[in-house]
Formats: C-alpha cells, sequence, structure tokens
C-alpha cells in the first residue's frame, strides 16, 4: 500500500473507532475523495482495506457501510482487552520498566495532571489526554515484552467503541478516577506488585466498557457525529497531502 493510500485507511479507521463514522452509515467513495481531497483511488483502497478487517461491511451494489455491533460485542471486546492488558501489566511488573518506559508514563502521568487541574474538562484537552491515555495502553502493552499479548490486544480494540482511541469527554468525575487508576497502576508497576497491578488493569478497562457500552447507543445516534467529521476535514486534508508531497518526493 503506498503512502497516500495508507494515510486514507488509518484516518478512514480512526473515524470509525472513534464513532465519527456511526454504525450503519454509508460510505461513498466521492463524497470521501472530496472530503480529504484525494482522488478515489485511495479511498477505495481504504474502503477494501477496512472491509477485509470487519470495520465495514460491504453490500453488493449498495457500497460499504460502517459496521452495527452489538451492545454484547463491545462489551465482549472490553473483557477480551481487561484479561489481556492485565497480563501485560503482570508481565511488565514480573520484568520491570526500562528507562524508556518508565519516562513515557511518568510524563504522561504529569501531562494528565495538568490538564486536570483545572476541574473542568476542556474541549481543547480532549486530542492531549486521548493520547495521553493511547500512550499509557501502548507503553505497558510493549513492557510486557510479549508480542502475542500486544497482537491479540490491538485486535480486541478494533472494534469500534472498544478502542483505548474513543474516549468520553462530558464527565470530569469519570475522567479523573480514570486517571487515578493510571496512577495506581504505575505504582504497581515500580513497586513490581504483579497481581496487584493486573487486578488493577483489569478493573480500569472492565469500568471503561461498562460506560462506553452503556452510552453505545446514544452515540451511535448523536446529531453531532456530521458535524464532528466537518471539524475534522481541514486539518486531516493538509495532513494527507503532505504525506502524498513526501511520497512522490522519494
Amino acid at each position: 500500500m503506498d503512502t497516500l493510500s495508507q494515510s486514507v485507511t488509518e484516518k478512514l479507521r480512526d473515524w470509525v473507532l472513534q464513532g465519527i463514522l456511526k454504525p450503519g452509515e454509508r460510505l461513498e467513495e466521492i463524497p470521501l475523495a472530496e472530503k480529504l481531497g484525494v482522488s478515489r483511488t485511495p479511498v477505495r483502497a481504504a474502503l477494501a482495506t477496512l472491509g477485509s478487517e470487519a470495520l465495514l461491511e460491504h453490500q453488493p451494489k449498495r457500497g460499504y457501510t460502517v459496521r452495527v455491533y452489538k451492545r454484547d460485542e463491545i462489551l465482549g471486546a472490553y473483557e477480551v482487552r481487561a484479561v489481556l492488558e492485565g497480563l501485560a501489566c503482570r508481565k511488565a511488573a514480573q520484568k520491570g520498566l526500562d528507562d524508556e518506559a518508565l519516562k513515557k508514563l511518568q510524563a504522561c502521568l504529569m501531562a494528565g495532571d495538568t490538564i486536570l487541574a483545572c476541574g473542568a474538562l476542556r474541549p481543547e484537552d480532549h486530542a492531549p489526554y486521548q493520547q495521553v491515555n493511547v500512550t499509557i495502553h501502548e507503553t505497558i502493552l510493549d513492557a510486557a515484552g510479549n508480542s502475542w499479548v500486544s497482537r491479540f490486544a490491538m485486535q480486541a480494540q478494533a472494534t469500534p467503541f472498544a478502542s483505548d482511541r474513543i474516549m468520553l469527554w462530558d464527565d470530569y468525575d469519570i475522567i479523573y478516577r480514570s486517571h487515578g487508576d493510571h496512577h495506581r497502576i504505575i505504582e504497581a508497576l515500580l513497586d513490581g506488585d504483579a497481581t496487584r497491578a493486573e487486578s488493577l488493569m483489569r478493573e480500569h478497562v472492565y469500568y471503561a466498557g461498562v460506560i462506553l457500552t452503556n452510552n453505545y447507543e446514544r452515540l451511535s445516534k448523536s446529531p453531532q457525529t456530521a458535524e464532528s467529521l466537518r471539524s475534522k476535514i481541514t486539518p486531516l486534508k493538509g495532513v494527507i497531502l503532505n504525506e502524498a508531497h513526501k511520497a512522490k518526493s522519494r
């Protein structure tokens, strides 16, 4: 896959995982290509790739639609994530964190503390905190030193609304509790307490799953979906066109 097609695929995958493209929504090549500022070719390739990943469903003569997941499927994915990421914590605690992983995790804790210090959830802090969350989980998976754990955990995250890329940013107390979990998990890792680290991570992921699953129907039918997509088009177009320029210059 060339750089441009890969960039389009990654952007569309993010939109599906984050619920920006809502379940059941029909995706057409021409409108997507116009919104992304690219030709139909990379969009067609991206849709085919996401179809093979089961994020989209292909219907003869109707094209692709975003796959609709049942509530139990999403909660089931979180249950698998909880077990696998709990295991990753156990392995990481037993193995010990190297300096690079420790620095990443400490930086994430500090960044999260700073964001939440104001006592409210500001819209401009949503993306930075989301990145903090993703980095913490990915760093711990890497620290486990078991590629199978990472591989299967990422597969579980490929279910829309079960990915660590999506986060409800409307309840300060929930986010505050979640970041408190991060502190406690990382403390257990530093103490080498494998049992506690595993237990804390399993509860952390499972609780997030309950919150997201309970809001799945509201998120999938949110009237703000189209507006959210429009708000992301300008920066994404620039990123994709920049990737295309880089590819041509190689």
